[in-house]
């Protein structure tokens, strides 16, 4: 004989709901125990209460396992024999076992008879919530509580401690409203909420702000075209704009942007949407202007435009923007050098490097290193001279007087011929002097035994008047027309050479950052053949690590860095120029950076 068992139950609205279970055997057993056929919940069940048993064919007789008794029929026994088609009632605590035939199977009906509270008046007896109060109690307990600790004692405490400057060190209830700690920017204020935080229950303002940083806070452009720029917000946006200008936080507060009580570190990096909530769009919002749209480095930026010289040497200084596309890219600077030369690994000039090498610092060859000198803090170069860069190798001695050597003045073309008109008048018979080794020769131009005097002029033969020399220096050959530009319209005249500091003005770069990388990874020098080539990384070059703030591009970067807006770029540029830009002549590189955000 088999069993079936069929467990009832009603739902909140009263529906019944059977779940039937099948079990093939001789017997089945009853009580609170999980390892039973039959689960009873109810403490006054024994945990193996009975077994029901296949006695013989349509019969079943039922015994306690323990000696605890059930009901049959209504009353107690410990055991009892059942024709399953008459069929019989059981009771075990609670629950009713009413006895019934299907076939050949017994089936047994269970169902708990007990009302609602004495359900709820034996959970009262066996949980701790028969212990505790009630649930609007407890419920009513905890907001009271949580409102006297988190709003009206950081209220009180507020109230009494506005306009005190310096509070007293320990805890202040009003701090359980802090998301976290003040930023090293603003950390000497942790004691002074009234510096920034000036009336109750209101953002802090601009005038706040602008206290202490009046002189580095600029708006980013004029405020009715920052109003236009930004698209139109849609009902979120509407709605959340709403309740910041209830707390007093309108669009256009630093505090949209510069965010604190972030952690103790680095105040964090603008987020990309406060750049793009205008740059995605900007040629939509505001049709006549000149900047492109922009909404991520990886996907959509723009190419880089760049300020290249038109006339060097004029002051300010006179530029043409021109966008970094591929093309090959040229600039009249003023000076004639080709970059190709002297980076090569077997010229005349790699023999002169390694010769010396020893005495300057150099490697077998000249490397960027050699000549590009890097700013104290990484971030630039320094300006490259005739002193420091050049005149190791190309010498302007042209006289010596016991152990001095007379050089002519590099930079100032009127000296020089003053020099040389001297030198003429002060030696009749005018004597060419060899200095040997102590002046360097332009590296392979002429023999060992040239004199210094034959470099600077070009001549095979000493010149036998001033004018002659000074024609010979400025001429091809000589020492000056060999760098730089000459003009002889009126005079001779030597082309200021223009060393720009920056060429893309409105953007910040870092070098000391790239210093695990190669120079010529981003710059193409060593197949430079003039002085004229603008070596500068495009949008392409610089793509190849960098892929925006989304990353989208990331799984086709072998090294990718994830860039937002803020990496590059500032958002308080002044009239005068960005704050990174060094104070005066901005186009003279300085040894200290202003820091930038």
């Amino acid at each position: 004989m088999s069993f079936i068992v069929r467990q009832l139950s009603k739902t909140a609205d009263g529906r019944e709901i059977i779940r039937s279970s099948n079990f093939d055997g001789s017997a089945i057993t009853v009580g609170r125990g999980a390892d039973n056929a039959i689960v009873l919940a109810d403490l006054a069940v024994d945990m193996n209460h009975a077994r029901i048993v296949a006695a013989s064919r349509g019969r079943i007789a039922v015994e306690s396992t323990g000696g605890l008794e059930f009901l049959r029929n209504g009353r107690s026994v410990t055991q009892c024999d059942i024709d399953v088609h008459e069929g019989a009632e059981l009771g075990f605590g609670s629950h009713k076992l009413t006895i019934s035939a299907e076939g050949d199977a017994a089936v047994v009906t269970v169902q708990r008879v007990s009302s609602d509270a004495d359900t709820r008046d034996e959970r009262q007896i066996f949980q701790l919530a028969g212990l505790l109060p009630s649930r609007r109690s407890l419920a009513w307990t905890f907001a009271i509580a949580l409102l006297a600790l988190f709003l009206a004692w950081p209220i009180w405490t507020y109230s009494n401690t506005q306009g005190v400057k310096e509070r007293q060190p320990g805890f202040h209830a009003d701090s359980t409203w802090e998301s976290g700690k003040l930023s090293l920017a603003h950390h000497s204020l942790e004691e002074n909420c009234q510096a920034c935080h000036v009336n109750k229950f209101e953002a802090v303002q601009d005038k706040s702000c602008l206290a202490c940083h009046k002189q580095d806070a600029h708006d980013h452009a004029p405020m009715n075209r920052l109003i236009n720029a930004r698209a139109e917000p849609g009902l979120g946006g509407s709605l959340k704009q709403w309740v910041k200008n209830q707390v007093g936080k309108p669009q256009g507060q630093c505090v949209e942007c510069h965010t604190e009580h972030e952690g103790e570190g680095k105040m964090p990096r603008t987020a990309q949407a406060f750049c793009t909530d205008c740059h995605a769009t900007l040629q939509k919002q505001l049709p006549d202007t000149k900047l492109a749209d922009a909404s991520d480095f990886g996907t959509g930026h723009p190419q880089f435009m760049v300020n290249l010289t038109v006339n060097p040497g004029t002051m300010p200084r006179q530029v043409r923007r021109v966008a970094l596309d591929g093309s090959a890219l040229s600039e009249d600077n003023g000076l004639k050098f080709p970059h190709d030369i002297h980076l090569s690994k077997t010229n005349s000039i790699a023999r002169m490097t390694r010769t010396l090498g020893t005495e300057q610092g150099w490697g077998t060859t000249l490397d960027c290193k050699d000549c590009h000198i890097v700013t104290p803090d990484g971030v630039r170069f320094q300006p490259m001279t005739m002193e420091a860069n050049c005149q190791a190798c190309h010498s302007l001695a042209f006289d010596q007087i016991g152990g001095t050597v007379r050089t002519l003045r590099h930079g100032e073309p009127e000296q020089v011929m003053a020099d040389l008109r001297g030198f003429y008048r002060s030696t009749l018979p005018p004597r060419p002097v060899n200095l040997g080794g102590m002046a360097r020769r332009q590296p392979g131009q002429y023999a060992a035994e040239q004199t210094a005097t034959t470099y600077l002029t070009g001549a095979r033969q000493w010149p036998n008047s001033a004018e002659r020399a000074i024609d010979a220096v400025f001429s091809k050959g000589g020492a000056c027309y060999d760098c730089h530009i000459i003009s002889r319209a009126n005079g001779i005249k030597v082309t200021p050479v223009t060393q720009p500091n920056r060429y893309m003005e409105n953007g910040w770069f870092d070098h000391k950052a790239h210093d695990t990388e190669k120079c010529e990874s981003c710059h193409k020098a060593d197949s430079s053949k003039k002085a004229t080539d603008v070596l500068l990384p495009d949008l392409a070059s610089c793509r190849t690590c960098h892929v925006g703030e989304s990353g989208a591009r990331i799984k086709a970067v072998d090294k990718p860095v994830k860039s937002g807006c803020a990496m590059c770029h500032d958002y308080h540029i002044s009239p005068s120029g960005a704050p990174w830009r060094p104070e005066g002549d901005r186009n003279k590189i300085v040894g200290k950076v202003a820091e930038a955000r």
